[in-house]
């Protein structure tokens, strides 16, 4: 019986047909990485903004970048992927030249990659099991990862390098031979990383501003609370959120800035709209566990004239709500822990909760913050137009 032989040498493509595509690749993931860090910046200091790949709860670009995932060594993530693919870029550059005999730096490029791999294989954990929502972008970069990881290893296959450890150690002996450039420009990216980490500006932290006694507020005639002007505002924002959805937080807090700056032209009104699956019946799933709890107490404070600072208070807890419970929150905004407690049995604060929901329902929210403006509905955003109009 007669075999095969399987061992042969598989001839490769030239060289340009492994080493351009990899740029190409990498070029995507950096200008993706820059994209991802603009948006993120603008999702926390732009009230207009919405991302193109914002599509529903469950693929949002918005919704990955307001959770405190995005945040790495307080780095906003995508900042980190422009250093990183940077760098990647940096060391293909001496892949190129001739004396590399299309072998040095792949291997070192590999680890890289697969250190992006495995990162990226960690941030899609997350998105699946804690935040329960997927970036479009995020997704391309995760792409884009394992393709420069399957080339890097498909080149060192190619081209016959040597095992991993000796060629590591040759690619080292390599870039050395080349010194001035490369411990200048790997200071600068050791130096860059350090001052992000210790200087990068927290935009993130989102603090609201403080009650001013000089802000109007009071109740409309179906109950619910207003802060702003008292007479013919120019320009009335009903909004619709719930406590522990982060875009809420961020837009109510520029709203009150903007109402502090403007109380005699803007009127904001506060809905309860909690994406709690046992209050809300659009949510079939366990979400947001908790919000519709918050804000059947805000409902409470606002019976007792305390709505907004407990308006804040709630803005501002922790995520897990397991660790606030009614005793802790009462003390806090100094209401009756009683009446603070049987507020979730009280059959006029759930059926002013109910209507609020159903509102919303009527006004086709899937999700928050949602806007109500001259009789139309903004899911997510409020268009710049509409504020500079009423502002003038």
């Amino acid at each position: 019986m007669f075999f095969k032989n399987t061992s042969r040498r598989i001839i490769p493509l030239p060289y340009f047909w492994y080493f351009w595509p990899v740029t190409l690749i990498a070029l995507i993931g950096f200008f993706d990485s820059i994209y991802l860090s603009i948006s993120h910046h603008r999702n926390y200091v732009d009230m207009g903004h919405q991302s193109f790949c914002a599509i529903s709860r469950a693929l949002n670009c918005d919704t990955v970048s307001q959770s405190p995932y995005s945040i790495f060594l307080n780095v906003p993530v995508p900042v980190w992927g422009i250093l990183g693919y940077g760098f990647f870029l940096f060391l293909l550059v001496f892949a190129l030249y001739e004396r590399a005999e299309k072998k040095r730096v792949w291997t070192l490029l590999m680890i890289v990659s697969l250190v992006f791999s495995i990162y990226s294989t960690i941030l899609a954990f997350i998105s699946s099991f804690y935040i329960h929502s997927y970036c479009l972008m995020c997704i391309l970069s995760y792409a884009v990862n394992l393709a420069l990881l399957f080339y890097a290893w498909i080149i060192r296959k190619r081209f016959m390098c040597e095992p991993v450890i000796t060629a590591v150690r040759k690619d080292i002996l390599y870039l050395l031979t080349f010194p001035k450039t490369v411990i200048s420009v790997t200071s600068i990216f050791t130096a860059s990383a350090l001052v992000m980490i210790l200087l990068f500006p927290p935009y993130w932290l989102i603090d609201p501003p403080e009650l001013s006694q000089n802000i109007p507020a009071g109740v409309t005639e179906e109950g619910n609370p207003w802060i702003g002007a008292a007479e013919d505002p120019e320009l009335v924002i009903t909004e619709f959120t719930d406590y522990l959805c982060t875009q809420c937080r961020i837009k109510h807090f520029f709203l009150r800035q903007i109402v502090g700056e403007n109380p005699e032209k803007i009127r904001l009104i506060h809905r309860h709209f909690p994406m709690d699956h046992k209050y809300n019946p659009i949510v079939r799933q366990p979400y947001h566990e908790g919000s519709g709890v918050l804000a059947l107490f805000s409902i409470y404070a606002r019976t007792q004239n305390n709505f907004w600072e407990a308006n804040d208070l709630f803005f501002q807890l922790d995520k897990s709500i397991r660790l606030v419970n009614s005793k802790n929150i009462a003390e806090m905004l100094d209401l009756d822990h009683r009446g603070l407690a049987n507020s979730l049995k009280n059959q006029n604060i759930l059926y002013h909760l109910q209507k609020d929901i159903q509102k919303g329902l009527e006004l086709g929210l899937t999700g928050t913050p949602g806007y109500v403006i001259n009789n139309e509905v903004y899911q997510g955003y409020i268009p710049d137009h509409l504020l500079k109009k009423g502002l003038e």
